[in-house]
């Protein structure tokens, strides 16, 4: 499955929001750099989604706040 997501880094609290049909609104307390956003999303995503982080690869966005993930689910 594949969902895009707007990243909000630096965000007060860390939260996920769904907007309509696989997309999403992320929140991340940390700040975008060195990838450290992009990893926290992931571990955001895995909870939610309740699947391993490996499971979760980030397909287009690295440096954008518009991302495309993809879940891979067996």
């Amino acid at each position: 499955m594949k969902i895009r997501v707007k990243v909000k880094p630096n965000a007060k609290k860390d939260e996920i929001k769904k907007i309509e049909n696989n997309y999403y609104e992320v929140r991340v307390t940390v700040v975008p750099e060195k990838g450290k956003a992009n990893k926290r999303v992931v571990e955001m995503l895995s909870k939610h989604f309740k699947v391993p982080k490996s499971k979760i690869k980030l397909l287009r966005g690295e440096t954008s706040r518009e991302k495309v993930f993809e879940i891979l689910n067996d």
